[in-house]
């Protein structure tokens, strides 16, 4: 059935697209949303841990446990149960025993950043400050700075698993398995084992998760992501439908022509596992000061060690020795290196939780100064399928009667429209006896029923049967399926578009928030109005081709607005690589505007706009607050231990007590309510 209706009017951007997505690439090249597969920094920064860790909380913690409790006997044996035996080189060998679990994986790190080049990474300051302790006579603060540092390595190995396992949980919601048909017998297969020109089987509200060749003679499929359309699409056969898409109506049969690793879904879950990381400005600046810091601080300590020989009378080796060491450990940057860092992974793992990916962290920072958000109409702030909005029908006639007559002719179409009133009406009504049913080609659907003829289709129908109606079709924004009785007209229903269910909340937010909204369509100017008053957007433009939307962008732009885009479709792909932060709604939305985005939602809800901003505003502050409390410390301490007023245990906390608090702080946003 064909129905006279009003859609969006939008030019095939295939061609853009393409060079789009490409030239976009070079300038926006898409991190990982920081997924840390085995979390290698690496030698550049000189933080090479492997956190790819699949062992227990247990094993990771184990030889922690092993040398905190060897320390605290041994101190306990020091101060308050003195042993007779506790002493000399036993005494000393309890300590290295003490030390070993914890400082043996140490040792090993910095021998191979040395041998990478990295000399002065925090394993050769760790190595160095511990060594020189036990040098010294100071076996408890050796075991304990050891100790407490990788405590708060295993803390970091934590915070970043969990936000790894939130990423893949929201990843695993692919279609992995197909119905094969095989000698006309389904056969449910995973789909990475399918082969290019097998037949597969789809069912109505199955998402398709390979691409492929429609063999029926005809199916529905809901692409509004695809192609930006809010009308779902009705597929011939030998069409080429594609990974993503969900069918609505019957039972397809489809020819696959691309290989599982190369169709939609996969596509969208290599970008997020192995796309280039990218760093906020924040986090690339304390890396390269912690390379110029780190060796200074190495000199300077030297220097504490051995210039007071020239200038202080008794000079003592070892006493000024302990000072340098102490020295050494408080100036380790941990605290920055490890926190800041983790402080931008923890906002990525709280957005990851709520179903948004981040690509980099520099994305963080960026969305957390947007000023101005432009979204597109279609799929972004409307669901992209069709519901019946209105129902007028004239009081000479039976509402139910009508509708239930209604909704049994259309039960001979497979049309969506179709598929939009049998969801308002309910079950058919098999008591109907329909005679001589008839599909008017682009008009609709004729029948007799009880020897009256009714006739259900656009309004071109009405006219091609001389059925008078006062009604101005052209005002009504809506698609219309008019209806008419005993050759008398008796009513229309509009089908449309609906309104997600948050947008208008997640307009409200953003305002609270401060940003302006702007919301660009495809579709006609009315329709376009129609749905930005009902959501209290006051800027907005219809009747835009993707070039249009490109110029409104550029527009904004030149005002100096930081601006985020927000979009679903191909071609919306433009825009969002223009955007200063280009946001794509990933559950359905095309490849190429999620591999152009910075920032996807994965569940395709836009009240996540604001709660992204929020993140990254909250994971800004939270990287401010570390680097704060790591210098502010750090220079306390550094100021006592160079005076000889501050011991191995101040160091201790100014070091790693100071790097697990930033730690735990930067845990913290994982935790909180956007």
């Amino acid at each position: 059935m064909e129905i006279h209706h009003t859609t969006e009017e939008k030019g095939n951007n295939g061609d853009c697209e393409t060079s789009k997505k490409e030239n976009s690439k070079k300038n926006k090249q898409s991190g990982c949303c920081s997924t840390h597969d085995e979390h290698n920094h690496t030698d550049d920064d000189g933080h090479n841990h492997d956190h790819n860790d699949d062992r227990s909380l247990f094993q990771m913690f184990l030889p922690a446990i092993i040398s905190f409790l060897l320390l605290l006997v041994a101190l306990g044996f020091d101060h308050y149960f003195p042993q007779s035996w506790f002493s000399g080189y036993i005494r000393i060998g309890w300590y290295v025993l003490a030390y070993l679990p914890v400082g043996i994986p140490v040792i090993k790190e910095a021998f191979e950043s040395i041998v990478k080049g990295d000399v002065f990474s925090e394993f050769f300051l760790m190595c160095i400050a511990t060594i020189g302790a036990f040098a010294i006579g100071e076996y408890p603060e050796g075991v304990a700075v050891m100790l407490f540092y990788t405590i708060g390595e295993v803390f970091q190995s934590m915070a970043v698993s969990r936000a790894k396992s939130n990423i893949k949980s929201l990843l695993d919601q692919r279609p992995d398995e197909v119905t094969l048909l095989e000698n006309n017998t389904p056969k449910n297969v995973k789909a990475a084992d399918v082969q290019i020109g097998a037949i597969i089987q789809l069912k109505p509200g199955e998402k398709l998760g390979l691409d492929g060749e429609l063999l029926s003679d005809s199916a529905s499929f809901n692409t509004a992501a695809l192609t930006g359309e809010s009308k779902p699409d009705t597929k011939k056969k030998g069409a080429i439908v594609l990974a993503g898409m969900i069918n609505l109506n019957t039972v397809t049969l489809i020819k696959v022509t691309t290989a599982y690793s190369d169709s939609k879904l996969s596509k969208i879950l290599e970008l997020v596992q192995n796309a280039v990381k990218q760093k906020a400005p924040t986090e690339l600046f304390i890396r390269k000061f912690a390379k110029i810091y780190t060796p200074i601080v190495v000199f300077l300590a030297m220097a504490i060690c051995l210039l007071p020989f020239f200038f202080v009378d008794n000079y003592n080796f070892n006493q000024w020795l302990y000072r340098a060491l102490v020295f050494l450990v408080i100036s380790c940057p941990c605290a920055l290196v490890i926190s800041i860092p983790l402080g931008y992974f923890g906002g990525i793992g709280a957005a990851s939780k709520h179903g948004i990916l981040f690509k980099g962290s520099n994305f963080l920072d960026s969305l957390a100064t947007i000023q101005h958000v432009v979204m597109d109409k279609t799929g972004t702030l409307t669901e992209g399928v069709f519901k019946v909005q209105e129902v007028i029908i004239a009081d000479d006639f039976p509402k139910e009667e009508i509708l239930k007559m209604v909704n049994t002719l259309e039960s001979k179409s497979t049309h969506p429209v179709a598929t939009a009133i049998h969801d308002y009406v309910g079950e058919i009504d098999t008591t109907i006896e329909m005679k001589n049913v008839e599909e008017i080609a682009g008009h609709g659907l004729k029948a007799e029923i009880s020897g009256k003829e009714i006739l259900v289709g656009n309004f071109k129908l009405m006219d091609k049967f001389s059925i008078t109606y006062e009604v101005d079709h052209s005002t009504i924004v809506s698609t219309l399926v008019a209806i008419a009785y005993d050759r008398k007209y008796v009513g229309y229903l509009t089908i449309a578009d609906v309104i997600k269910e948050d947008a208008k909340l997640a307009i409200d937010k953003l305002k609270a928030l401060g940003i302006k909204t702007t919301m660009l369509s495809g579709d006609k100017t009315n329709v376009a109005s129609f749905v930005a008053e009902k959501l209290g957007i006051t800027n907005f433009f219809g009747d835009l081709l993707p070039d249009d939307k490109v110029n409104k962008l550029n527009e904004i732009k030149a005002k100096n607005e930081t601006v985020a885009f927000v979009g679903d479709g191909v071609n919306d792909a433009p825009v969002v690589a223009l955007s200063t932060v280009g946001i794509a709604m990933g559950g359905l939305g095309s490849d190429a505007t999620i591999e152009t985005a910075d920032v996807v939602i994965q569940d395709d809800r836009p009240g996540k706009i604001a709660m992204a901003i929020n993140i990254g505003k909250q994971t800004r502050k939270i990287v401010w607050q570390n680097i704060i409390l790591a210098f502010a410390v750090k220079a306390i301490v550094l100021t006592l231990g160079a005076g000889g007023l501050a011991t191995m245990w101040e160091a201790v906390f100014a070091d790693v007590g100071v790097a697990l608090l930033a730690i735990l702080n930067a845990m913290r946003i994982q935790k909180m309510k956007f």
